[in-house]
C-alpha cells in the first residue's frame, strides 16, 4: 500500500477517534453531570486499561493532523480560490494543530503522564497576558473563537457538511439531522468559549478564560443536557464521515521525491 494510502486510511481512523471523544464527552455530561474537553475525555478513555485504545487514537490524529496541515499548505481538498478558500485552509491549519496536540496528550497519557485538561483555558490565557500585547492577543481569539462558532451555524443551516460526503450518504435525512444537530452545538459551545476569552482580554484576568468543559458547565439545565445530545449527535456524525467522507489522498511519495531532489548531492 502505498504511503498517501495508508495516510488516507489512518485519516478515516482519525475521524473515527474525534467522534469517539465526543461521544464519551456527552455520556459523561449526560449520565454523570460531568462537563470535559477533549483532553478531558481522553484522560477518561486511558483510565481502566485504555492503552491500545489511545494508541489507536494517537495513530489517527497524527495522521488527521498531517492530512488536515497538507491541505492547508497543498490544497489537497481542492477549495476554491478567493477568501472563502482562504478562510477554509486557515482552518484546516487550525485544526490540524489542534489533533496533532490532542495525539501529543494520548502519547502522555500512554507514558502515564498526568491529564492537563483541567484549567488549560485559564493557564493559555495566562501565559498570553503575561506576553506584550496579550490583552489585545487573547481578545482577538476570543473574537476569531466566536467567529468559529458562527461558521459552524452556517455549515448546519446550509448542509454543507454534506459536500465532502460519499453521494451513497449525503443527501439521506438521518445524516442531515446527525450533522445540524452536531454542528449547532459545537457552534454554541465555540461562541461561549470565544465569550470567555474575549472577556478574559478585556478585563486583563485569566480567570475569566474558558474552554469547552467550561462552556459546558456555565450551561444550566437543561440546557448543557440539550447541548451535550448535540455533541453526541456531532460524535455520531463523525463516525459516518470515518466511513463515508470523500478524502483526497496527500501525494507524499511525489511531495518526497521532490523534497529529496531538491537536496545537495
Amino acid at each position: 500500500m502505498a504511503a498517501s494510502a495508508r495516510l488516507t486510511t489512518l485519516t478515516r481512523l482519525g475521524f473515527a477517534a474525534r467522534g469517539l471523544l465526543y461521544i464519551v464527552i456527552a455520556f459523561l455530561v449526560i449520565r454523570a453531570g460531568r462537563a470535559e474537553d477533549p483532553s478531558g475525555a481522553l484522560e477518561y478513555l486511558g483510565q481502566g486499561g485504555g492503552k491500545w485504545l489511545l494508541i489507536l487514537m494517537a495513530a489517527g490524529f497524527v495522521a488527521y493532523g498531517i492530512w488536515r496541515l497538507s491541505d492547508a499548505a497543498f490544497n489537497v481538498e481542492q477549495h476554491e480560490p478567493g477568501n472563502r478558500g482562504l478562510r477554509e485552509r486557515v482552518g484546516a491549519a487550525a485544526s490540524g494543530l489542534v489533533h496533532l496536540f490532542l495525539a501529543w496528550q494520548a502519547v502522555r497519557l500512554i507514558q502515564g503522564s498526568a491529564g492537563e485538561s483541567g484549567g488549560a483555558a485559564q493557564e493559555g490565557a495566562q501565559t498570553t497576558l503575561s506576553l506584550p500585547g496579550g490583552q489585545l492577543m487573547l481578545l482577538l481569539a476570543g473574537l476569531i473563537l466566536v467567529g468559529v462558532g458562527l461558521f459552524q451555524f452556517v455549515k448546519a443551516s446550509k448542509d454543507s457538511f454534506c459536500d465532502t460526503l460519499d453521494s451513497s450518504v449525503a443527501r439521506q435525512p438521518w445524516v442531515k439531522w446527525l450533522g445540524r444537530a452536531g454542528y449547532s452545538a459545537r457552534g454554541l459551545v465555540f461562541l461561549i468559549s470565544g465569550f470567555f476569552l474575549a472577556k478574559a482580554g478585556l478585563a486583563d484576568r485569566s480567570s475569566e478564560a474558558g474552554g469547552m468543559s467550561e462552556a459546558l458547565t456555565w450551561l444550566t439545565s437543561p440546557w448543557d443536557v440539550l447541548v451535550a445530545i448535540g455533541l453526541l449527535m456531532f460524535g455520531l456524525f463523525s463516525l459516518v464521515e470515518a466511513r463515508y467522507r470523500v478524502i483526497h489522498d496527500v501525494p507524499v511519495d511525489g511531495l518526497a521525491s521532490k523534497a529529496r531532489s531538491k537536496l545537495p548531492v
